[in-house]
């Protein structure tokens, strides 16, 4: 499903802006059998329990978080990825690769067969979206503008992983997989799994994925819970826009302007609010609009 996006968003036509798994047209694997139903897709009702809003969204609504605003973007740790609405796995981090966009980006699925490519036409263009194959989660899109050995890029939404250290595989029942990071794995079969576009490059860069979702750096107040419970807010994390108190808010930009957003940031804040981080020209000029104070934006480091 594509959002209503800003007209500056749909001029972003360089990769992974994303769509609903459902209605999707025939994958371009075969399924990996019968054995594979103990990560089945859990009821809607399941889901939304148990995924943040963003995980949600994003999974089974087709989202797209924002560039480097997303848990896995610059992670460097050896582990496994797997599906954060089935369990099961997807990419190993010995296939990831930087790519500069501000997604997690690998060059090959953990195995054949777990991640299924479809068509997307979206947005006038064909381009491969990729989906978990039990759950069919919409994870991102691909590219064959990617490193040895295969020359591929999987684009990948950090909101549909959940990710497992080589130490926790075999007690979360993927030991089939510890012998890639060093780990002896029991020698029973795996248990089933109980868990689960880009920036515009420079001229001459390599094309990233459009994101439908956007960010928001706001001074830290004592009612922050009040956006987390916003319409359009997906997620709001703590942490310091240098040394100032922040939040970042991830919200969804057709159901919630950055003005609205800003008004309700504001009605629960102190007198005079904190002030606001803008990420761009378009914030800036909303928050000077609110008579909001404003300061330069800085890297956000999350608690």
């Amino acid at each position: 499903m594509m959002r209503n996006l800003p007209i500056g968003l749909l001029l972003l036509l360089g990769a992974c802006t994303s769509r609903s798994p459902d209605a999707l047209p025939a994958t371009d694997h075969a399924p990996l059998g019968a054995a594979d139903g103990r990560y089945a897709k859990p009821a809607e009702a399941d889901l939304r329990a148990r995924l943040t809003p963003l995980q949600f969204e994003v999974t089974q609504r087709g989202a797209t978080e924002p560039p480097f605003h997303n848990e896995f973007w610059n992670d460097h740790d050896a582990g496994l990825y797997v599906d954060v609405a089935t369990g099961e796995p997807l990419f190993s981090s010995q296939d990831r690769f930087e790519s500069g966009t501000g997604w997690p980006s690998f060059t090959r699925p953990v195995e054949d067969g777990r991640v299924v490519s479809r068509t997307d036409e979206t947005l006038g263009m064909v381009r491969t979206e990729v989906v978990s194959h039990a759950g069919g989660s919409h994870l991102g899109h691909v590219f064959d503008d990617g490193p040895p050995p295969t020359g591929m890029r999987y684009c990948i939404n950090s909101a549909a992983l959940r990710f497992v250290p080589p130490s926790q595989l075999v007690a979360q029942g993927y030991g089939t997989y510890a012998a890639r990071f060093g780990v002896v794995a029991a020698s029973s079969p795996p248990a089933a799994a109980t868990s689960n576009s880009c920036a515009v490059p420079p001229p001459g860069s390599k094309p990233g994925c459009s994101a439908t979702l956007e960010i928001a750096i706001l001074g830290s107040s004592a009612r922050d819970d009040r956006l987390a419970k916003t319409a359009g807010v997906l997620a709001v994390a703590p942490g310091y826009e240098g040394a100032q108190r922040a939040i970042e808010v991830t919200y969804d930009p057709s159901k919630l302007s950055f003005s609205q957003l800003l008004s309700t940031w504001a009605g629960a804040a102190a007198d005079p609010p904190p002030p606001v981080f803008p990420q761009g020209d378009a914030q800036k000029s909303a928050a000077l609009a609110s008579s909001l104070p404003v300061r330069d934006a800085v890297p956000f480091k999350r608690d």
